[in-house]
C-alpha cells in the first residue's frame, strides 16, 4: 500500500462538506478554525460539527466556495499546519454522479492509420499520463493527457500506433497508479497492457440469422470452452481452445460424433458459454497448468487468452472467438455469453479502483467495501458511469462479436434500473436476444426493491431468472445433499412442481406466481455450480442401484424439457455428468471438469431419450407457451396421487397437430394403472427410455405407467 505522510487528513465527502481529522497527540486535536486555499485564493471554512474519536478529533466543515474536483487544494488549521484536500466519499454522492456523467461513446482508444485518440474518464485525477510502448521495445514513451469537461482526459498521438502497448498513469490524492484502460478491446498476455489494434483486421463477416423472437423456443446448453474439448478422447485436436469449436469432424471417434456436430444433433438451440472475457486464475503463458471457470474478470471487453492458440498475439484470441461464434451460427446454434459485471477479480488491483478510487464499488455504512458477492467487492451498478460501462460493454459484445444473449452472474447484486436498461439496449441491437441471470438475494447495501433479484422479477419484464423453485422441487435442495425432491422419491414438493410445470406464473387466485410471463423462468436442475445431479444422487440415493438412479435422473430431465418456460441443460447432463463428487470445481483440473465423451457412448440410450424430448418440445408449441394467458387457458392438473402427477395441455390444436397432451410424472417404484380423463385413442410418445415425436403405441381409457418414469400421450 502506498503511504503519504501528512500532518493531518482532510477529505471532500460531499460537494460542499469537508471532513478533517486532527491527531489527538498534537494540540489535543484542537483547532478553532480552518481555511481552504488554492493557487488563487484563500477561503474560510465553517465548522458545523465536531466529534472526539479514539486517536483524533473529527471536524465536519462546510465550504461556500465551489470545489473544482481534480484541482489541487490545501487545508490550513489554526496552528499553521497544512495538508492536501483528498477526494473522499464525495465520489459516492448523487451530486458527483450528476456533475460528471459523460454520455458520449468515445471512451477508449480510437485508432486510425495516421493517429490514435485516447479518451479516459478520471474525474478525481489531478494529472493523467499515457505510457506507450512500441512492439518489442522496452522503453516507454510518455504523454500528458488534457483535462476536458465531465472528468474526461484526452490526447491524440500522431503516427501509426498499431501494435503499441499502452497503460495510463493516474494521479489521485498525490498517489500515481498505473492502470490498463478498462475500455481496452485487446491486450498483451496476462492483461499487463492494452494493445492498439486496427479494427479492420478483426472485421469478420457475420452469419445472417433470423431473429429469435420467442424465448420459450430456446433450449439452453451450458458449456465451458475448455471442458468441451479437453478430454483425451474428445476427438478434437485443439483441446481447450476456441479453435476446437471450428474443427470439421471428418470421421466419428470411438464414441460416435463429438464436438459441434454433437451439439447440433442433440437439438439444443443456444450454447451458453461460461465467461469468455479476460479473467484471472490461469496463466496465459502456461494455460494448461491451472484451470478456472472464468468468474475472475480482469478486462471486460477482451477475450480470454488461455483459450487462444497464441495468447501473445492480440488478434489471435479475437479472431478465433469470432470464428467460434460464426461456426455455431452456421450450424443454427446461437451463443449466450456468461458475463460477470457484479465484481472484479481483486478490487485493489482493478483498473476501476486505480483510475477512480472508491467510485465503482459499493461501500457499507462504515465506508468499507461491501461483499455481497462473497469475493471481496460488489460493483456499484446504480452509479451512472458504472451503468454506462456495463451498457457500453454489452453493446460492444453484441455489435462486434454478434452474440445472441447474456447470462448475468450474480445478477441480484445489480440494480433493476441497470438491468432494464440492458434489456432495452439489447432489444434495439438484436431483437430476440435472451437475457437471463442469477436472481439470488444477496447482502449488498442496495435497497431491496432496487435489487435485480427474482423477488423483483415482475419489475423486469423480458429478463429471465434461474428458477431455484424448479430446481429444488425436482431434485431437492442444492445446499442439503440429503434433501430429495420429487424426482428423487419425495412427494412433499408436488405443489411446487405443479407451479414449475406451469411456468411459475399465476394460474390460481391464491398463488401469486414468481413471474409475469413463462419467458422469465429458466428451468434447470443442475449447472456448473454445486454437485451435478448424478453426484447428488450418489449420496442421497445411495441405497438405490445405478439402474434406479438412471431412471430418477431421466425423470428429472424430462420435467425440465416438458415444463412451460425456458429449459436449461448443463453440458453432459444427458449422459449423467459426474465430477467425482466435487461440489465446487471452479479451479479443479481437467480430470474433474472435462466433458467425458466416453460416458456419452456408455449412456447413449439416455442421450437419445433427451434428444427425443427436445425434438418433441420443438415440434409442438403447446409445450412452450409464451404467455400467462395461454397457460391459464390450456394447462390443467387433473390427477395428483402420491407418487404421480398428471399434467394436461388441453385444446391446443392451434399450436400443432395434437389437440391434447397428457403427461404423467411418476416417482414411485411400482407399476401404476392410470385412467385417462378423455375418451378416445391416445398415441404414446414418451414411455420408459424412449421419447420422440413418433408414436410408440396407442392406448384407450387407461395406461400402465412404469416405475420412476414419464409418460407422454397425445390425442388429435
Amino acid at each position: 500500500m502506498i503511504f503519504i505522510k501528512r500532518e493531518f487528513d482532510a477529505y471532500l465527502d460531499e460537494m460542499d462538506k469537508i471532513t478533517i481529522l486532527l491527531p489527538s497527540g498534537s494540540y489535543n486535536g484542537e483547532s478553532a478554525f480552518f481555511t481552504l486555499t488554492n493557487q488563487e485564493s484563500t477561503y474560510p471554512l465553517e465548522i458545523i460539527d465536531r466529534k472526539t474519536l479514539q486517536n483524533s478529533v473529527k471536524y465536519i466543515c462546510k465550504t461556500n466556495t465551489p470545489i473544482s474536483i481534480g484541482s489541487k487544494y490545501m487545508i490550513l488549521d489554526e496552528h499553521g499546519r497544512k495538508t492536501d484536500l483528498q477526494i473522499g466519499a464525495v465520489i459516492r454522492s448523487e451530486a458527483f454522479d450528476e456533475a460528471f456523467f459523460y454520455e458520449k461513446d468515445d471512451l477508449g482508444a480510437l485508432y486510425q492509420k495516421g493517429e490514435t485518440t485516447f479518451t479516459l474518464w478520471a474525474p478525481t485525477a489531478s494529472a493523467v499520463k499515457i505510457k506507450l510502448l512500441a512492439p518489442k521495445s522496452k522503453e516507454g514513451i510518455f504523454y500528458s493527457l488534457i483535462r476536458e469537461e465531465k472528468g474526461i482526459w484526452r490526447i491524440t498521438v500522431q503516427g501509426d500506433l498499431e501494435g503499441f502497448h499502452y497503460t495510463y498513469l493516474v494521479c489521485v490524492n498525490l498517489v500515481w497508479r498505473e492502470a490498463v484502460d478498462p475500455y481496452a478491446i485487446a491486450s498483451t498476455i496476462n492483461s499487463e497492457a492494452a494493445v492498439i489494434i486496427d479494427k479492420e483486421r478483426i472485421n469478420v463477416p457475420k452469419v445472417p440469422m433470423l431473429p429469435f423472437m420467442d424465448a420459450t423456443d430456446a433450449i439452453i446448453y451450458e458449456l465451458h470452452v475448455r471442458d468441451f474439448s479437453s478430454h483425451p478422447k474428445s476427438g478434437m485436436i485443439h483441446k481447450g481452445k476456441y479453435a476446437a469449436f471450428t474443427e470439421d469432424q471428418i470421421a466419428e471417434s470411438d464414441f460416435g460424433i463429438t464436438g459441434v456436430s454433437y451439439l447440433q444433433s442433440l437439438g439444443v438451440t443456444h450454447i451458453e458459454l461460461l465467461p469468455l472475457n479476460d479473467f484471472g486464475g490461469v496463466d496465459e503463458a502456461e494455460p494448461d497448468k491451472d484451470y478456472n471457470w472464468g468468474y475472475n474478470p480482469l478486462l471486460f471487453n477482451v477475450p480470454e487468452g488461455s483459450y487462444a492458440l497464441d495468447a501473445n498475439d492480440p488478434y489471435s484470441r479475437i479472431l478465433e472467438l469470432k470464428n467460434l461464434i460464426n461456426t455455431l451460427h452456421h450450424k443454427d446454434l446461437r451463443v449466450i455469453m456468461d458475463v460477470v459485471y457484479n465484481h472484479v477479480y481483486v478490487r485493489e488491483d482493478s483498473s476501476f479502483e486505480k483510475i477512480v478510487p472508491g467510485y465503482y464499488f459499493r461501500h457499507d455504512e462504515h465506508g468499507m467495501p461491501s461483499n455481497g458477492t462473497g469475493v471481496g467487492n460488489d460493483i456499484a451498478s446504480e452509479r451512472k458511469m458504472v451503468r454506462k460501462f456495463i451498457l457500453d460493454s454489452i453493446r460492444y459484445w453484441l455489435q462486434e462479436y454478434d452474440v445472441d444473449g447474456f447470462r448475468f452472474d450474480l445478477m441480484g447484486i445489480l440494480d433493476v434500473q441497470t438491468m432494464n436498461a440492458v434489456k432495452e439496449a439489447v432489444s434495439i441491437i438484436k431483437p430476440g436476444a435472451i437475457i437471463l441471470g442469477e436472481g439470488w438475494e444477496l447482502n449488498t447495501p442496495l435497497a431491496a426493491d432496487r435489487k435485480a433479484m427474482i423477488l423483483n422479477a415482475k419489475k423486469m419484464p423480458g429478463i429471465s431468472f434461474f428458477n431455484d423453485m424448479v430446481r429444488d422441487s425436482i431434485k431437492g435442495s442444492t445446499f442439503n445433499l440429503f434433501d430429495r425432491g420429487f424426482a428423487l422419491g419425495n412427494t412433499h414438493k408436488t405443489t411446487l412442481l405443479k407451479q414449475s410445470l406451469a411456468g411459475s406464473v399465476q394460474i390460481e387466485p391464491n398463488h401469486k406466481g414468481l413471474f409475469l410471463e413463462p419467458t422469465q423462468s429458466i428451468n434447470y436442475i443442475e449447472s456448473h455450480d454445486n454437485h451435478t445431479m448424478w453426484d447428488k444422487m450418489a449420496v442421497c440415493n445411495s441405497h438405490e442401484d445405478e439402474e434406479t438412479r438412471v431412471k430418477r435422473h431421466r425423470l428429472a430431465t424430462s420435467v425440465i424439457l416438458l415444463s412451460q418456460g425456458i429449459p436449461f441443460l448443463h453440458a453432459g447432463q444427458e449422459f449423467f455428468r459426474t465430477k467425482g463428487g466435487e461440489e465446487n470445481s471452479y479451479k479443479s483440473p481437467d480430470s474433474v471438469n472435462s466433458l467425458d465423451w466416453e460416458r456419452k457412448k456408455r449412456y447413449e440410450e439416455n442421450v437419445d431419450y433427451v434428444s427425443g424430448l427436445i425434438s418433441l418440445r420443438k415440434a409442438h408449441k403447446a409445450l412452450r407457451l409464451s404467455t400467462v394467458t395461454e397457460i391459464k387457458k390450456h394447462v390443467l392438473f387433473p390427477f395428483e396421487k402420491g407418487s404421480m402427477l398428471m399434467y394436461h395441455l388441453s385444446d391446443v390444436k392451434q399450436y400443432g397437430k395434437y389437440n391434447h397432451f397428457l403427461i404423467v410424472f411418476h416417482n414411485g417404484t411400482n407399476m401404476e394403472n392410470v385412467s385417462l380423463p378423455l375418451s378416445g385413442e391416445w398415441e404414446v410418445l414418451v414411455e420408459g427410455s424412449t421419447a420422440g415425436d413418433s408414436p410408440i403405441r396407442k392406448v384407450n381409457k387407461e395406461i400402465q405407467v412404469p416405475p420412476i418414469s414419464t409418460v407422454v400421450l397425445a390425442q388429435y
